[in-house]
């Protein structure tokens, strides 16, 4: 037998053995195990049944039926002792070194490039752990590869004679995908494409791939726009099959259908929205019903009564499960007819609304709650700026009915801090773009009264749905029904985060909820405008789990409510149709759904929910580098917002846009990461670069493909 054969048998026999082990009351044939080898089982196949009996003849296994084995009960104390395998999601470095992030344990497991076993970024892996050493990271290797997070990828094609490269986009793609001549599909030498991996052999550095879209050029705004939506697998236009069903749908309403639903027609109502909004899915109506009472009226875009259950646009609204925010685009769940014109809360049209109703006193005291289906007509369509204005002057169109809401609004806005709620308030970047897409301007928006007005309101209508389905009721039966839920923190990653804030004088209280949310909220608020800024909300964020869609409702922490979903927003986020379906369903009487199949739509909508906020993210960017890219050797006022050993991150004060003053660039001396004391010091000359300290920069480097700008300190 060849050495190199020995060792794969070794190896794959040391596998078989922790299958069994790791889940010994399972009885598994030759054709299983091979299967959850992955990879390795299927090609090495032919040594498998061999090594079962091997097993079973050192007393490792049991044969208990012809040619099935488990594990021996002798040998399943031996191997509680054998080294832990855990189950976790890649994170990939572009050195390929890699980290694995597990629910299993509370430490990431360091992975050394030459231990990742062909697996990517955000695969779902199998590690066998390292014996712990003292006072170093937990380390191991990837074993298995349960499932590829995705096998297509964008990037720039290496063309050469006879073969050529796709070099990845993501930072998170160690390696370039090798094409073979016949699968370039006349891609031409710098042409952004994408290419699909179809083989990846076991000894074979590079995985195999063919292209199979060319995208054009690079720097052209169409081709990186569409280069963004490809990379995190998003469409970019509708099936033109979905396109001629929504052009069929019947949009006139009948007399029939007024009848069932309460009518808010001659109430005084609008919409609030940004300014370059057409998809009008939210409005609110107010009228006086006593003395200092009100009854306030959140209106919502009936967008089931036009989207049928198993349509084509039902099903690739489950697909979507959200719209997409780019910077010069909006790519929706719903096709253009729907989500802009039938179903959007246009002024002066009449619209079939799913409404939540409430009693409510100047107080901000709700004292009565109504859910159902209503037909409404708004009287005047806003922009958060024309609310805004009439707050700040206390004049314009309907600035009483304004005044009360924000009055109630703040009411509302103060109980829930009091509560517990943790306030996360960013200034979003924004740009004014040519008619090329091209940013010509960047400015921040921040959150004001008027989008708090609205943001409450929101609240208030989500909390009452999850309420009236999720709360228990004398004998009422609690159906299954989608929540939104936002977990606990992690009191080990709490302690983490206030040992490090307190280096920078602030405090945390981890005793109690309202002393978290209270820590949490003066932190946030003390340390706007500061260097440390970034850093800290970007820690005080990991800290707290994410929040998801799900049928087993916990809460939401941050919301500090213990009933909570998404009601208010079914034209851009598809579990605010499941949320409509079901309300209607159980009000209309029929029974309890499958929670099944509604828990695995939860976790669809939670996954593209990240997946379009990451193209978002990348979007933006994109968008910060080429607004730069003219802009070399100018010089900005800025703050150092991060340090590593590759270099300083400083973050521009007037815009927000943060670069690298990289290490390697620094000349007067040889820098070092001081991690302790997050900053970067010269070894010789001892100066000292802060996180959090003023800082003078000019623009260097402006790259577009990485997404990257460098900086030098003037």
């Amino acid at each position: 037998m060849t050495k190199n054969k020995a060792q794969i048998k070794a190896r794959l026999k040391e596998r078989i053995s922790e299958v069994f082990i790791s889940d010994p009351r399972s009885v598994y044939n030759y054709k299983q195990v091979a299967k959850s080898l992955g990879e390795d089982g299927q090609t090495h196949r032919k040594f498998v049944s061999g090594l079962l009996y091997q097993l079973a003849k050192e007393g490792v296994l049991l044969e208990v039926n012809k040619g099935k084995f488990k594990t021996s009960p002798k040998y399943i104390e031996k191997g509680k002792k054998m080294a832990q395998v855990v189950t976790g999601r890649v994170d990939m470095k572009q050195t390929g070194k890699a980290y694995i992030i597990t629910d299993e344990l509370l430490e990431d497991i360091r992975i050394s490039a030459n231990n990742t076993g062909h697996a990517l970024h955000n695969d779902l892996v199998k590690v066998r752990l390292f014996p712990k050493r003292k006072d170093k990271k937990l380390e191991g290797e990837i074993i298995e590869i349960i499932e590829r997070a995705k096998t297509t990828y964008v990037g720039t094609v290496q063309l050469s004679k006879n073969f050529a490269f796709l070099v990845a986009d993501s930072k998170s793609m160690p390696v370039d995908i090798f094409i073979p001549m016949e699968h370039i599909k006349g891609a031409t030498d710098g042409d952004k494409a994408i290419a699909n991996i179809t083989e990846w052999l076991p000894q074979s550095k590079n995985p195999h791939g063919k292209i199979i879209q060319v995208l054009g050029r690079p720097g052209d705004n169409e081709v990186e726009m569409h280069a963004i939506l490809a990379e995190h697998g998003l469409p970019a236009v509708f099936p033109k099959a979905v396109e001629n069903e929504a052009d069929s749908i019947p949009i006139e309403i009948s007399e029939e259908e007024i009848s069932k639903r309460e009518d808010f027609r001659d109430v005084t109502t609008f919409t609030i929205d940004p300014y370059d909004a057409k998809d009008f899915d939210d409005a609110l109506s107010l009228q006086q019903t006593g003395n200092n009472e009100w009854q306030v009226g959140v209106h919502i875009a009936d967008v089931t009564h036009y989207v049928r259950p198993g349509s084509l646009i039902e099903q690739e609204a489950i697909q979507r499960a959200t719209s997409i925010y780019l910077v010069d685009r909006t790519i929706p769940m719903l096709p253009e007819i729907l989500s802009n014109n039938v179903c959007s809360l246009r002024p002066d049209e009449e619209k079939l609304t799913f409404s939540a109703v409430f009693t409510i006193n100047d107080k901000a005291k709700v004292s009565k709650t109504w859910i159902g289906k209503t037909i409404i007509k708004s009287d005047r369509r806003f922009t958060y700026e024309e609310v805004q204005e009439v707050i700040e002057k206390g004049e314009g169109d309907y600035h009483t009915e304004i005044q009360i809401f924000n009055n109630l609004a703040q009411q509302l806005r103060q109980r829930r801090m009091k509560a517990g709620a943790i306030d996360f308030e960013r200034q979003e970047v924004k740009f004014k773009l040519d008619e090329q897409g091209k940013p010509v301007g960047v400015y921040l928006k921040e959150q004001k009264e008027a989008h708090k007005l609205i943001e409450e309101f929101m609240l208030l209508a989500n909390k009452a749905v999850a309420e009236k389905i999720g709360k228990p009721s004398g004998k009422k039966q609690v159906k299954p029904f989608v929540y939104r839920i936002h977990d606990h923190p992690n009191l080990e990653k709490l302690s983490i985060l206030a040992e490090f804030v307190s280096k920078f004088g602030y405090k945390i209280k981890t005793d109690t909820r309202k002393n978290i949310a209270e820590s949490f909220n003066r932190m946030l608020h003390d340390s706007q405008g500061k260097g440390e800024e970034n850093l800290i909300e970007t820690l005080t964020l990991r800290s707290m789990a994410k929040a998801a869609y799900s049928t087993n409702n916990i809460g939401h922490y941050g919301l500090a409510f213990d009933y909570y979903t998404h009601f208010t927003s079914p034209i851009r986020r598809y579990p605010d149709m499941m949320v409509h379906r079901l309300l209607h369903k159980y009000e209309m009487g029929s029974p309890a759904v499958n929670q099944d199949d509604y828990e695995s739509m939860c976790k669809h909508a939670s996954a593209m929910e990240v997946k379009a906020q990451e193209a978002e993210r990348d979007s933006i960017k994109y968008k910060q580098v080429e607004f730069m890219s003219d802009k070399l050797g100018m010089e900005f006022d800025g703050l150092i917002s991060g340090v590593s050993k590759w270099g300083i991150y400083v973050e521009i004060k007037e815009n927000k846009i943060e670069g690298m003053v990289r290490l390697a660039d620094l000349e007067d001396d040889y820098y070092f990461l001081d991690e302790e004391n997050h900053q970067v010091i010269g070894n010789n000359k001892r100066k000292h670069y802060k996180l959090g300290a003023p800082i003078r920069v000019t623009i260097k480097r402006a790259n577009l493909l990485k997404k990257e700008l460098d900086f030098e300190i003037v």
